[in-house]
């Protein structure tokens, strides 16, 4: 009986990267002479190739088949074997001479670019991401920009938004590399609204998408797929929801003549060029998985907490000190537009007259009334519909949460939301009245 145990198969696990419990780091690699996956195992200071790795008596990790749809078609692009790169310094000049070799961005961009490219190689050592985003209308290199920096990322991930929605989320949960994501313009249907969830989720580790399965028994049960990991997408527009555009670093496309140096068409070596990087990269991710680490003295009391969490993993992985200021300068300039486009809201509006209205209020609460009739007496024309205590009642409650409550028969705003209002009011761009005292 006890030979019969022994004899037993292995449980097998496919697997793409893992952490192993010693340390060491696995990582996929295809070899398309052969049409052979294998895995690339860093321990101690080494690496080698290996067709299976066993985690114990029990179980044994064997990389995805070669003959994956995704492997074997390109859409999810590997190493082959690790590649001695020579400094780090070395490795950001040649990932940035690809880049500027096949695209036309501007050069605070191409820079942005090359350090993201390394970002994503030691993603999964930050818990927050930002993602790029290349805007601009037809024929303006989006696409040429998607294929060129997408094809050096870790473990790049090709779609469009052509793409059915449910391999898009099968395949970041299986293989946790970056999306790279065409024709990202998709407002309009209830399916692509699917695709927005993984934007909104995947830059913060920790936030799976629930989708629902039916298991063979027809039973409820929910799935919980990881889409946390590096993003770049192309689009025509913007987003309606400001919390996801504040996610993005964009590059506008299309607005200056391009370099007359860029190939009309890729040429037949652009393949082989970003495959001896993504070698190189691997090597990269080897050495430096470990080391990296969130610098939080980076951090640009300037900008809002959530543009400090997305740029900080850039920034920590970024040595070039010239650079950090021209990111954090990005980053000045994309909040001061979503703060102007916040003022330009009925938020900002309904907040600046709290605040002038309560600058002047000596009494302990401030009738809801009062602020509907200068919302109205200032804003009216702008509104398409009746301004009524219930719906500004319902701005206040529901999209800046300050507390509303009933005396004498009445609404009112309790002075005690005051400084809550205020530091809203910096939020959307708003001029903060200060009281004038006597004396």
């Amino acid at each position: 009986m006890e030979s019969e145990k022994g004899q037993e198969k292995k449980q097998i696990v496919s697997t793409v990267s893992a952490i192993l419990d010693d340390g060491s780091i696995a990582e996929l690699v295809y070899r398309s002479e052969d049409r052979k996956t294998l895995f690339a195992v860093y321990s101690a200071g080494r690496w080698t190739l290996k067709a299976g790795i066993d985690i114990n008596s029990t179980t044994r990790l064997a990389p995805f088949s070669p003959e994956n749809n995704l492997i074997k078609n390109a859409a999810v692009l590997l190493p082959s074997e690790p590649v001695i790169y020579g400094s780090d310094a070395r490795l950001v000049s040649d990932i940035a001479a690809f880049i500027h070799r096949y695209v036309d961005l501007s050069p605070v961009f191409e820079k942005v670019a090359t350090y993201y490219v390394l970002l994503s190689w030691l993603y999964d050592a930050f818990n927050e991401l930002p993602y790029l985003r290349l805007r601009g209308d037809y024929g303006s290199g989006k696409t040429r920009a998607l294929l060129t920096i997408g094809s050096i990322c870790y473990k790049p991930f090709f779609a469009s938004g052509a793409s059915t929605v449910s391999p898009i989320f099968h395949t970041l949960n299986a293989f946790r590399g970056t999306l790279i994501f065409d024709e990202a313009d998709f407002r309009f249907s209830d399916e692509k609204s699917e695709l927005v969830k993984i934007l909104n989720n995947g830059n913060v580790r920790g936030l799976p998408v629930l989708r629902t399965v039916m298991n063979r028994q027809r039973e409820f049960n929910p799935e919980a797929f990881q889409v946390f990991g590096p993003k770049i997408v192309a689009a025509r527009g913007s987003y309606e929801d400001r919390g996801l555009e504040s996610r993005f670093l964009t590059e506008e496309t299309g607005a200056r003549k391009l370099r007359a140096d860029i190939p009309i068409n890729l040429p037949d070596s652009f393949q082989s060029e970003a495959l001896e990087l993504r070698n190189k990269l691997l090597l990269y991710r080897f050495h430096r998985l470990r080391e990296v680490k969130l610098d939080e003295s980076l951090i640009d009391r300037q900008l809002e907490p959530r543009m400090n969490q997305i740029l900080l993993p850039l920034l920590s992985v970024v040595s070039d000190e010239s650079l950090r200021a021209e990111l954090r300068a990005m980053a000045r300039d994309t909040q001061f537009g979503l703060v102007a486009e916040r003022g330009l809201l009925v938020e900002a509006q309904v907040l600046e007259i709290l605040n002038e209205l309560m600058t002047a209020c000596t009494r302990p609460v401030l009738p809801l009334k009062e602020v509907v009739e200068e919302l109205w007496e200032r804003y009216g024309e702008e509104y398409d519909r009746p301004i009524t205590n219930r719906w500004v009642g319902s701005v206040l409650r529901k999209r800046l949460n300050i507390r509303t409550h009933k005396s004498h028969g009445v609404y009112v705003v309790p002075m005690s939301e005051r400084e809550k209002i205020e530091l809203l009011c910096h939020r959307y761009g708003v001029a903060v009245l200060v009281e004038e005292t006597n004396g």
